[in-house]
């Protein structure tokens, strides 16, 4: 998607940490222009009081939502309604929502329905139907982190989930089955295809989620992979080969030469 697309930032601060907003909206830079961006509340409780800093330090638009009964929660509501009329304005090319919170998985589904790409931001816990729901899912524990760090701890005012979210998929499955699919005759296939394949089908893979910030990096630190960059061109992955196919031809071709040599002999009685 193009730098100048143009997005609607939701954010559930019931649901997400303040320490988080800075890394939020500098992530979403790189798919757009944060040209909406509202955060949803009860604001009278002091639960978001750390949040209150990072409003007008970003320019966020606070919504007030409160909570008129104990148990449902007011706030998802009103994100959801102001969602659905930020579609039907046709002047948004696609949506973040923010949020660890399975509730949102319909209204991600209905705006992918609708045409627009939607971008999901959550902490590791987030159930796996709001994940597999968006085009891209954003874990929000690697965002600002460098190769090797540990991803920062919870924070209080990040409310546990309805469910546990699912473990990183095991890396080497992914990689070998999206070469598979993509590799030309050579065995060859450009990286950024490979990426795109996987990301199709787990919208939360990303290669920060593996402790490595760019997907070359990652495929770099695989030992069953070959990795080639050309100054002008794209990178290029493969599979290794564990038995080149030319030490097999050379083997073949001692072994009939030997054959022949022997039915040359002469026979002797």
């Amino acid at each position: 998607m193009p730098d100048s697309s143009r997005l609607a930032v939701l954010i559930d601060a019931d649901n997400t940490s303040a320490t988080h907003a800075s890394a939020i909206l500098e992530e979403l830079a790189r798919y757009g222009v944060p040209t909406v961006k509202r955060a949803y509340g009860d604001w009278t409780t002091q639960g978001l009081v750390r949040w209150k800093d990072e409003l007008h330090r970003h320019a966020i638009q606070p919504v007030q939502q409160f909570a008129y009964t104990t148990g449902k929660n007011s706030t998802d509501s009103a994100l959801i309604i102001d969602a659905m009329d930020l579609l039907y304005t046709g002047h948004l090319d696609a949506f973040a929502i923010v949020s660890s919170d399975s509730d949102f998985t319909r209204l991600a589904t209905r705006l992918r329905e609708a045409g627009k790409t939607v971008y999901g931001l959550g902490r590791r816990r987030t159930p796996g139907s709001l994940v597999a729901a968006v085009d891209r899912f954003i874990y929000l524990e690697v965002l600002g982190t460098q190769t090797g760090q540990q991803p920062p701890a919870a924070h209080d005012d990040e409310t546990n989930g309805d469910e546990p979210g699912a473990p990183l998929p095991p890396l080497e499955p992914l990689i070998r089955a999206a070469i598979g699919s993509t590799s030309q005759d050579d065995g060859w296939t450009s990286l950024s295809a490979v990426g795109s394949h996987i990301s199709k089908n787990d919208p939360s893979f990303d290669s920060r989620n593996y402790g490595f910030p760019k997907l070359v990096e990652l495929a770099r630190a695989q030992n069953y992979v070959d990795v080639e960059q050309e100054p002008g061109h794209p990178v290029r992955i493969r599979l290794r080969s564990a038995r080149p196919a030319r030490k097999t031809t050379n083997r073949r071709a001692t072994a009939k030469k030997t054959a022949k040599k022997t039915a040359g002999k002469p026979q002797t009685g």
